[in-house]
């Protein structure tokens, strides 16, 4: 199996703030660091650090070497990575006291994705393959398609959620990794049972992970069989790529052993270690500092 993440790439400008900044308010931040990243590049990069060989395709502007040069030092493959004359897109991140965030996004070279470069890039690929897919490129809804076609494995984390992400067709898909928001925007349900029950109902042949902040995350398989895993528990300095770093610890997981459980309890340790660090791509922990916390020891706070 080749592991092809489609996405993004970002260059973040990250703010440190004492609170999220209000209309008509002026704010000094204390502090403004610099990291790669987008949705796209954080997956990638934890599928990567969980013992992937990862194949990127996607676009970077003129000012995108320091994103090469990121993929590269996690030994991730940039052959198929356009490089466009403008900018590379960018994110605008406040971070508060207690480690939540607000993000703004520039697609930049991210909104320049044709169909013709995803041929190109699909061309190399076939069944067995997998693609993860994020909502923060063009040409997200053509990919599905194609990617299906080939019988590749399909995997959709559709955030940032938008009206464009109402358009994707979900049968597509193989493993779908929603937030409560959008596995309600979905679903049209608020309960998280509620969309467990609607997502499977109305998508019989996708794998369904839902995650629900503090509460842990849901996996329900294609075949209905259901599986919960609880939060690791840390004090939280940044939860900026949590969600990305649970997801491809997550893809490695259920692809290497195919046991939801346990996929959901290593992508949870993952992310419970991301949180207790600054920035994206830098906070996703390495595979040997999963493997050091003991899952056994961990169970009261898994589930």
């Amino acid at each position: 199996m080749k592991y092809l993440v489609f996405g993004s790439l970002n260059i973040d400008r990250t703010y440190t703030v004492p609170h999220f900044v209000s209309a008509g308010e002026t704010m000094s931040a204390s502090k403004m660091e610099l990291f790669c990243g987008g949705k796209g590049f954080n997956q990638a990069v934890a599928l990567a650090r969980a013992g992937k060989e990862v194949y990127f395709a996607g676009a970077v502007g003129a000012d995108g070497q320091m994103l090469l040069d990121a993929l590269a030092a996690d030994g991730i493959h940039d052959t198929y990575i356009k490089r466009t004359p403008g900018a590379s897109g960018h994110a605008v991140i406040q971070v508060d006291p207690e480690g939540q965030n607000c993000i703004i996004i520039l697609p930049g070279a991210n909104g320049e994705i044709t169909e013709a470069d995803v041929d190109a890039v699909l061309a190399d690929f076939g069944r067995g393959d997998m693609v993860v897919l994020q909502n923060e490129i063009t040409c997200v809804a053509y990919i599905l398609q194609k990617a299906s076609e080939k019988g590749m494995t399909v995997v959709l984390n559709p955030s940032p959620w938008d009206a464009r992400a109402e358009t994707y067709d979900v049968r597509y898909v193989n493993y779908l990794l929603v937030n409560e928001v959008e596995g309600s925007s979905i679903a049209a349900e608020t309960d998280p049972e509620a969309i467990v029950q609607a997502i499977h109902k109305a998508y019989p042949n996708v794998n369904l992970v839902l995650t629900l902040g503090s509460r842990g995350a849901v996996y329900c398989s294609a075949e209905g069989e259901r599986h919960t895993a609880g939060i690791y528990r840390n004090a939280v300095a940044d939860t900026t790529a949590a969600g990305d770093t649970f997801t491809g610890y997550f893809l490695a997981e259920i692809t290497d052993s195919g046991d939801p459980h346990r996929a959901l309890q290593r992508a949870a340790i993952a992310s419970g270690i991301s949180v207790t660090r600054k920035g994206a791509s830098t906070s996703i922990p390495a595979r040997r500092e999963v493997d050091a916390t003991d899952v056994r020891v961990l169970s009261e706070f898994l589930g």
